[in-house]
């Protein structure tokens, strides 16, 4: 059974979970907010240096929003 869950991010979520890719020394300043909340749907986590995009944060990064596909269609 595949367990997909759809995440409908807002705009801001997007761009932090894009951020949270590249390494913390290179990243411009986050809202702590949007990262909570991005914690708390364990699409990132908060580790030694700062917070990381998790395995599934880059999952659906890679996904990306059903709300993009309609706009590409």
């Amino acid at each position: 059974m595949n367990a997909e869950i759809d995440y409908d991010l807002t705009l801001d979520q997007w761009e932090a979970l894009k951020v949270l890719r590249t390494p913390p020394a290179k990243r411009r300043v986050l809202n702590r907010s949007v990262v909570e909340q991005l914690i708390a749907l364990r699409l990132a986590e908060e580790i030694g240096d700062g917070p990381v995009i998790t395995r599934e944060g880059r999952r659906v990064l890679l996904r990306g929003s059903p709300r993009l596909w309609d706009v590409a269609a």
